[in-house]
């Protein structure tokens, strides 16, 4: 019998409500391992189970836990170019915007795929690629009706790809085929909705993600400062409702102020909307967190430095982006 420490493979990267998570942050320390153990900097203990997924551990001098880990320079410099990259893209020249979310289609469908075949699920990438950049184009300049066609080709296609290998294992990765590209390049395809809307597209693609980004920020500070009730501590044990909370009332101010400044809208709407963005960006963190925990992976990719791959770092935003189309088609 393996009497060595075996490393939970599910061990969460985000602490509470960080929006610059890397993967690195505060775990539990394996029983039967000292907290003060060797093979790693700082106390940190890396027991091995013959596989490349280890639990590292950062300490205190005092003994507790700190929430670090990541090189901070990295990621916020990583944010800040990924930012930069969108602003650029969207103004002036709105259509730029299709080639950025076309690439993190490319991009994050080979995380996916990845990830999953550590599951035994195969994926149709031929199809599912080529039919994330068409959706997003389609969504852009043909709208919603398109969009929802490009979907359907796409998903059809996908499903007929895999008839060749036969019927072992069909259901799980027809399964698969069908989450991918719904969580990707379906949610992503809102975003071109957004942009796309005539006269105002551009403000209200920005404001969709400084709402998003908000709840990130709020929650954040909120988490560090008063966290100390656990919101969902079997998906996500680095959350807490005082967290969240900072997360709403984030979420809100910058709602009310981006739809009334930038939109011309009622501060109502925008109330409204932060709420609606904050419960979605919430949800798909946790999504994204039990995605990871039922592969056993730490994170989806190494994309970004200081920040782990790109679907780590577009959990809430995905998510969100649907919500936001909606409120402000309704409201605003």
């Amino acid at each position: 019998m393996n009497s060595e420490p075996v490393p939970d493979p599910n061990s969460e990267r985000r602490s509470s409500g960080d929006p610059t998570s890397s993967g690195r942050g505060e775990t539990d320390t394996p029983a039967g391992s000292s907290p003060n153990g060797g093979g790693g900097q700082n106390g940190a203990t890396p027991p091995d189970d013959g596989t490349d997924r280890q639990r590292f551990v950062l300490h205190k001098p005092g003994g507790g836990p700190v929430r670090t880990g990541r090189n901070l320079p990295l990621a916020i410099g990583s944010g800040i170019v990924l930012g930069g990259l969108v602003l650029l893209s969207i103004y002036p020249f709105p259509e730029v915007f299709v080639a950025i979310t076309s690439a993190a289609v490319l991009i994050g469908l080979r995380e996916l795929a990845r990830a999953v075949s550590g599951g035994g699920v195969t994926l149709a990438l031929p199809p599912l690629l080529a039919g994330g950049v068409a959706m997003q184009v389609c969504a852009h300049f043909g709208g919603p009706a398109w969009f929802v066609g490009a979907t359907a080709i796409t998903a059809i296609v996908a499903l007929s790809w895999r008839l060749r290998a036969g019927a072992e294992g069909y259901v799980r990765d027809a399964a698969g085929n069908l989450l991918s590209l719904l969580y990707l390049p379906f949610l992503l395809g809102t975003w071109q909705l957004l942009i796309a809307t005539p006269d105002d597209g551009q403000q209200r693609i920005v404001a969709f993600i400084v709402v998003t980004i908000s709840s990130d920020i709020g929650g954040y500070f909120a988490g560090i400062l008063a966290g100390r009730n656990k919101m969902a501590p079997v998906i996500s044990p680095n959350k807490t409702w005082e967290g969240f909370a900072g997360s709403v009332l984030g979420c809100m101010i910058a709602g009310a102020l981006t739809v009334e400044l930038m939109l011309g809208g009622p501060a109502w709407a925008g109330i409204v909307l932060g709420g609606a963005v904050v419960l979605a960006a919430t949800v798909g963190d946790l999504i994204e967190s039990l995605i990871k925990r039922d592969l056993g992976i730490k994170d989806m990719g190494r994309f970004m430095p200081g920040h782990g791959g790109l679907l780590d770092r577009v959990d809430s935003l995905l998510i969100a982006g649907p919500v936001a189309w909606v409120v402000l088609t309704l409201l605003v």
